[in-house]
């Protein structure tokens, strides 16, 4: 296992809140990627989350063009389906004023001051996906400002989230970026202590970078799912036939050697929730670790676990949630995700969660308004706890430096 990194600095970049911008051309990068059924919008969050650059500029009476990518399209051809089209017609309802949608040639696109212009979809363009700099350039060459407000692409580098604020005249990162960074920023470098992770999730090798990288950081790694599972057999325990991965078995007993070195701890499950089959109607029985039965599997953490897990979240200074402890969509199963919900809900520690999963749980048992802050991007934020560069936040530095 490679050896712990230094905290590295809190990254420094322009912000869009101390820029004028009247009558600039201000191009946002927003990540307006929505969930469509049937041509119809079935979750709005992401449009809703990105409001505030959009109404910023808007009211500081900027010329505003907007751009996005929906779905995975075919790259440098139309396809209907992945038209922002229902995207801008959801934006003029939200923001009570039209929404004008350009699908011609890029260098004819123009707002005037006040006005919103979404541009189609950028993975209709080819070259988008590989940073292509022409492409970029001709971006960059349709504002004063550009604005990156997609923390959800942030991992990406690509024409219009990385390219384009290398070529603009002015970079800056929006609102929504900008609360991603300084929450994470205050999570992992400069974290109120105790910090404790919880990190969920079906298999160790899915996770080893977050998991090795956090070994090093945290003072009590909680870990849930299958990666519990491969955590149990690393220190001994019985997992029946649970989803597992035998052959990271060494990896974590490395991570739990690492975080002992440093007095920190991975709280291994003493009891678990098991059933006999992966179904919504299977009987759920709770039993000590020590006898899982070989037929068994392990869907949650016990009611034993979920209290000591309960308490050490309720003494945490900062609390970093990435996963679920069990298979909480079904009821019989949830009771463990729900505990640790709650007590991340109730603590006074500065929490941070991440991660479809996550957010699915967050809604699923209430806690939204306990939650600190609720991260959007799910790619982006796994690379952050991984301690990886992101492409579009190394390029806001690089600008800011000149």
């Amino acid at each position: 296992m490679s050896t712990l990194t230094p905290n590295p600095t809190a990254p420094t970049f322009l912000r869009m809140a101390d820029l004028a911008l009247a009558g600039k051309r201000v191009l946002i990068r927003a990540d307006l990627n929505v969930p469509m059924e049937n041509g119809r919008i079935t979750d709005d969050t992401r449009i809703r989350a990105s409001l505030g650059a959009i109404r910023h500029a808007l009211s500081a009476g900027a010329r505003v063009l907007l751009m996005s990518h929906l779905g995975r399209p075919v790259e440098g051809s139309f396809d209907a389906a992945l038209s922002l089209a229902p995207v801008a017609h959801r934006l003029a309802q939200l923001l009570d004023q039209p929404v004008y949608l350009h699908q011609g040639a890029l260098e004819t696109a123009r707002a005037e001051p006040g006005q919103l212009v979404m541009l189609e979809n950028v993975r209709f363009r080819k070259g988008e996906k590989k940073d292509d700099a022409m492409l970029a350039r001709a971006y960059a060459g349709l504002c004063d400002i550009y604005v990156m407000d997609a923390f959800g692409t942030a991992h990406r580098a690509e024409s219009s989230t990385h390219g384009t604020g290398l070529y603009a005249p002015v970079a800056c990162a929006g609102p929504l970026l900008a609360a991603e960074l300084d929450a994470l920023t205050r999570a992992l470098m400069s974290p109120k202590k105790p910090l404790v992770a919880i990190v969920g999730g079906s298999k160790v090798s899915t996770k080893l970078s977050v998991l090795t990288e956090l070994a090093g950081r945290v003072d009590r790694l909680i870990v849930g799912g299958g990666i519990a599972n491969t955590f149990i057999l690393a220190a001994g325990g019985r997992i029946g036939k649970s989803l597992a991965e035998p052959d990271q078995v060494d990896v974590a007993k490395g991570i739990l050697a690492a975080m002992a070195e440093h007095g920190a701890e991975v709280p291994i499950p003493t009891d678990v929730v098991v059933g006999k089959a992966f179904a919504p109607d299977a009987v759920a029985t709770v039993k000590p670790v020590s006898q899982v039965a070989d037929d068994d599997m392990i869907f949650d953490i016990g009611p034993e676990t979920a209290t000591r897990l309960a308490g050490i979240i309720a003494e945490a200074g900062t609390v970093v949630w990435n996963g679920p402890v069990g298979v909480f969509e079904f009821e019989q199963f949830a009771h463990g995700t729900e505990a640790l919900a709650q007590a991340i809900g109730a603590s006074a520690a500065f929490s941070i969660a991440g991660g479809g999963d996550t957010l699915a749980a967050i809604s699923k048992f209430g806690v939204e308004e306990q939650i600190s802050y609720i991260s959007t991007g799910g790619g982006a934020f796994l690379e952050f706890l991984e301690g990886s560069a992101l492409p579009a936040v190394t390029m806001l530095e690089q600008r800011a430096r000149g």
